[in-house]
């Protein structure tokens, strides 16, 4: 279960460890929560565990596409700086679900509601609503998009 007191912890620990890398991205996850949870309409209380997820995944999802142009620009070096990055956040998220029980919860959701190609929207969002936050979006959408030809 992730929650603020956790990434504090954790920070501490990096200090301790003196790893940079760690410190840098957990004092900037802290930051982003504690901003978060100044602007939500309930101030002062912390987010519920589904809202900490999807802040946690927007940071890592933004590192990867950073890592990603950086590839491509040649500099391999700053790119490896967002991959480490990228897998300290990995820590705080839920085990994803692998793309073979996916695709097994997306056969089913499909014939159970027999969505076609024209349906995507639907059918994405029939089967983010049974697999919840344990499957990465992108992998999700490469796998239905190849079902709904």
């Amino acid at each position: 279960m992730i929650s603020l007191q956790q990434i504090e912890q954790d920070l501490i620990g990096a200090m301790k460890a003196k790893d940079p890398v760690s410190v840098d991205v957990l004092r900037g996850l802290k930051t982003r929560v504690q901003n978060e949870q100044t602007k939500s309409s309930s101030a002062g209380k912390e987010l519920a565990e589904d809202d900490l997820i999807a802040l946690v995944r927007s940071e890592v999802k933004k590192r990867k596409e950073a890592a990603e142009a950086f590839q491509k620009g040649g500099r391999t070096e700053m790119s490896e700086k967002e991959l480490k990055e990228a897998e300290v956040l990995q820590k705080y998220l839920p085990a994803q679900m692998g793309e073979a029980d996916l695709s097994k919860i997306i056969d089913v959701v499909i014939a159970e509601n027999g969505f076609l190609p024209a349906d995507f929207g639907k059918a994405m969002g029939a089967v983010k609503a049974r697999v919840g936050s344990s499957a990465d979006g992108a992998v999700l959408s490469k796998l239905l998009k190849e079902r709904l030809k």
